[in-house]
């Protein structure tokens, strides 16, 4: 997926999303029986604003939703209308405003969501699985990121963290299922020695017992298994997608089971086992 449509793709769940809680608005109001010049008189707000609530356009305040919920007769609805509002503002994150504090920061900053997470899904269409990777494959994916974004931060500390996280491989309490597309095992970083050791190290890291690892090959008719932005599943309730200009979080329940259907389409392209290790040798042999 070329960086436009990933962008788009982003901007479209967004959209949806502040749609979707402007329609909730809209149907408190209607059932309230009050016009939007009504609800606006009462707010003190211009009849204008009613309207950019309702069609998605602006997203509400805490405070406006607590003003239009009272007008409406509807307080026991303020916490979840405030959540879904929250929701809708920290959904797509964009790279720059989380490496503001560096890059180490943004490696730190999922510590939580990785310890309390029991089932991993992971797709990769860009780069190694992040608990996979070497130190010298790391620093050249952070590197790269330095260089693209013009982020500021230390790249031996956040490279630190990255490796202390992989020891959430051997917790004995989490599996990891991960799949990524052949092409990731020939995509140079850093250089090609870098990623020698990393497809050396693949060959046992890879291949733990709390991980089940498939590689989709490059060759194999796609079907409805299309290839797509990165993406990572945290067991029922998240998806962290991976865009070129942010990060977009995915919690609402017909997305995120968007994200499990097409994982477990990718899936059925994966081979895994001794035919995964043969993509893996046979991507060794290539670097000569």
């Amino acid at each position: 997926m070329s960086p436009s449509t990933e962008a788009q793709h982003a901007a479209e769940n967004v959209a949806h999303a502040k749609k979707a809680l402007g329609a909730r608005m809209r149907d408190l109001r209607k059932r309230a029986g009050l016009t939007a010049r009504e609800l606006a008189a009462g707010a003190g707000w211009h009849e204008s604003k009613c309207s950019r609530i309702q069609s998605g356009t602006t997203t509400p305040s805490d405070h406006d939703i607590r003003v239009w919920a009272y007008l409406c007769g509807a307080e026991d609805q303020i916490t979840d209308l405030i959540a879904a509002a929250r929701m809708v503002e920290g959904m797509y994150v964009e790279w720059k405003r989380l490496e503001r504090g560096g890059i180490e920061h943004v490696q730190d900053s999922v510590r939580p969501l990785f310890e309390r997470t029991r089932r991993f899904r992971f797709y990769q269409s860009w780069v190694v699985p992040g608990l996979l990777q070497t130190e010298d494959y790391t620093r050249a994916v952070l590197q790269t990121v330095v260089s693209l974004r013009d982020a500021p931060g230390e790249i031996e500390e956040a490279v630190a963290i990255r490796m202390e996280r992989q020891k959430v491989l051997q917790s004995g309490r989490q599996s990891f299922a991960m799949l990524v597309e052949e092409w990731v095992l020939h995509t140079v970083l850093g250089d090609g020695e870098v990623l020698a050791g990393q497809l050396r190290q693949l060959l046992t890291s890879a291949f733990q017992p709390a991980v089940s690892f498939g590689v989709i090959p490059m060759r194999r008719p796609r079907g409805v298994g299309w290839p797509t932005e990165s993406f990572a599943i945290y067991d029922e309730d998240r998806v962290a997608v991976e865009l070129v200009s942010g990060s977009l979080t995915v919690t609402q329940p017909h997305e995120v089971q968007d994200y499990v259907t097409t994982y477990a389409e990718l899936s059925r392209l994966a081979v895994v086992g001794g035919q995964a290790r043969d993509l893996i040798i046979s991507a060794i042999k290539a670097l000569g």
